[in-house]
């Protein structure tokens, strides 16, 4: 079993010791003209973009603002696309496929002029990512991937054979990898207190603890019922992600909440860094564990994030298992202290990518699928866009679809219980095997 340095509290995020502390109110205004439900990056960015279009705004969250996966995530900033341009295309036609392969760059450089027009700390370093082929027909596809995202969009990506792969990582279980050089790491946490700063300082009133429970038409309008009272709104922006409500079964078939699961070691030396990620790149793996991992933005530890479960489950069980596929890659960490294990919810969606749309006139975006560091914001402002009918709502993701499953039909995902058991007991010996050859 893992072994503890006891810094911090099992469950707690490493990056809430040192994120700035941001108070809000509960207070709530009884009218607005936009109603956004949901202070993590979302609903923040679209709070400001509204702001910033004239309307009056409010905002809820049923916690405080940004518990949920803001700062819980791995911190890795990008946008490219999760598949490549043939499926897009069949999916979703060759034009849409065009537009969410060039919108890669738009999103992040978006991303990354708001937060320095924002003045936001949030330790953005230029680190690029790469993305490690488990197996060799893995590699093979990436070698697609590359040649795709080269004709379509601006993303500087190259293709890292295997015996090239020590300049950013020294193992031998990888047969190649994409470098994706414009990638960036951040805090999540510091990044989210940025956003909420931002709003803050247009008066944005946001309210803390205080969940939407019912809503309903009121004419062209809607009101909206909270334990602090009524507020009226002319649009509903639904910014909740993987913690939707039950008020809004809709959207819960078709975004489900998947918990992912991160460990962060014990301080390392210099030397042992060096020789474990040369590199200091944002890591990602191709196989289903989905596992993630990058240095600390101070460089002195290792931040290990997958799929320990596709449900909840006792953390320090997660973080034995986390730690032992970290292990696998790296024998020199299978004894190191961790000092932090924790967990949050992705809004995972059946197509396996974010939505922007309105249904029932509300309008969301959502479904991020483990890619909402740089889309949440992106796409929240154009929810925020289309919501006031301006023409910068435009975006390839209106396109995309959230479809739900016979396996989801109510709010909560019992599927997942089976998929965890299928993935765990064959998918996963399945690739070590191939990882093998």
């Amino acid at each position: 079993m893992a072994r503890w340095t006891e810094e911090a509290e099992i469950g707690t995020p490493y990056w809430w010791a040192d994120a700035p502390k941001v108070e809000v109110g509960q207070e709530i205004t009884d009218r607005c003209d936009v109603l956004v439900i949901g202070a993590g990056y979302t609903g923040l960015s679209a709070a400001i973009a509204a702001h910033d279009c004239g309307a009056t705004v409010c905002v809820l969250d049923a916690g405080e603002p940004g518990i949920g996966a803001s700062t819980r995530n791995g911190g890795m900033a990008g946008a490219h696309p999760r598949f490549s341009w043939d499926i897009l295309s069949q999916r979703f036609g060759s034009d849409v496929a065009d537009q969410i392969f060039a919108e890669a760059t738009t999103a992040f450089d978006w991303v990354r002029d708001l937060i320095k027009a924002e003045g936001i700390d949030c330790d953005w370093q230029n680190t690029g990512r790469i993305q490690l082929a488990w197996t060799a027909k893995q590699h093979e596809t990436q070698k697609q991937l590359v040649k795709a995202v080269q004709e379509k969009s601006k993303v500087r990506v190259e293709l890292v054979p295997r015996d090239a792969l020590a300049d950013d990582i020294v193992t031998e279980q990888y047969f190649g990898g994409i470098r994706f050089l414009d990638h960036a790491g951040l805090h999540p946490a510091k990044y989210h207190a940025g956003l909420l700063q931002a709003a803050l300082r247009r008066g944005i009133p946001i309210a803390a603890q205080t969940p939407a429970t019912g809503w309903e038409r009121d004419g062209t309008a809607y009101v909206v019922q909270t334990p602090r009272g009524l507020i009226r709104a002319n649009k509903i922006i639904l910014a909740t992600n993987g913690y939707t409500p039950n008020i809004f079964p809709w959207h819960q078939r078709r975004v489900f909440p998947l918990p992912s699961y991160i460990i962060a070691t014990e301080q390392l030396s210099p030397n042992l860094i060096q020789s474990l990620a040369p590199g200091g790149r944002m890591m990602v793996e191709t196989r289903a564990r989905h596992s993630y991992f990058r240095l600390s933005p101070d460089k002195t530890r290792i931040l290990w994030g997958g799929r320990a479960a596709m449900v909840p489950m006792d953390l320090p069980r997660a973080a034995d298992r986390l730690q032992r596929t970290m292990a696998a890659i790296w024998p020199d960490l299978a004894e190191v202290k961790l000092s932090h294990v924790w967990t949050g919810n992705t809004g995972y969606s059946f197509g396996h990518m974010p939505h922007v749309g309105s249904h029932d006139g509300i309008h969301y975006a959502m479904g991020y699928s483990g890619s909402g560091t740089v889309l949440a914001p992106y796409l929240g402002a154009k929810a925020a866009y289309q919501a006031l009918g301006d023409p910068r709502g435009a975006t390839g993701y209106i396109a995309t679809t959230l479809r739900t499953s016979f396996l989801h039909p109510g709010s909560n995902p019992h599927f997942l219980q089976a998929a965890d058991r299928w993935y765990r007991h064959w998918v996963d010996r399945w690739e070590t095997r191939k990882g093998r050859v």
